[in-house]
């Protein structure tokens, strides 16, 4: 294992994954081979998934390469948002929620159910129990006040 997996640690990994597979499917040996190949085909093909997880997923050392090589400083890029776009977007969707929470009930609910349900105008007459043109009012009345209040 240690041939194919060069690194004893990896070798080590596929050893004790082969063992308990060996041991698991010990149930599922049928006898067309010796035990001896069953186990080392076992063996190989753990050693074998092992190289394939690792070329999926590749590791680079953080503490330098090769001995003598001195610790470099590694940058690691945050992948997550901008901290300053990230509070202003917080800020802008409680400053919407509070003023959907002042709206007048008839068109707080329309703009809930479109939020809630993200449908079709007919859909949300239909769960609001209007019509539709009573619903495409209500949204445009709703909107009209919400962009005068966060304008």
């Amino acid at each position: 294992m240690y041939r194919i997996t060069r690194n004893r640690q990896d070798a080590e990994d596929a050893l004790q994954d082969a063992f308990l597979k060996a041991y698991v499917h010990l149930k599922n040996f049928d006898g067309r081979s010796t035990f001896s190949t069953w186990v080392t085909r076992i063996a190989i093909n753990s050693a074998l998934m092992i190289l394939r997880r690792k070329r999926a997923h590749p590791e680079i050392s953080m503490d330098g390469g090769a001995e003598g090589e001195t610790w470099q400083h590694w940058e690691v890029p945050d992948r997550r948002a901008n901290t300053e776009e990230h509070y202003a977007r917080s800020e802008r969707e409680h400053h919407l929620k509070r003023a959907i929470r002042r709206l007048r009930p008839a068109l707080r609910t329309i703009v809930e159910i479109q939020q809630v349900h993200d449908t079709s105008i007919k859909e949300i007459a239909e769960i609001a129990g209007i019509s539709v043109a009573a619903t495409k009012s209500r949204l445009l009345r709703a909107r009209t006040v919400l962009r005068r209040s966060l304008g």
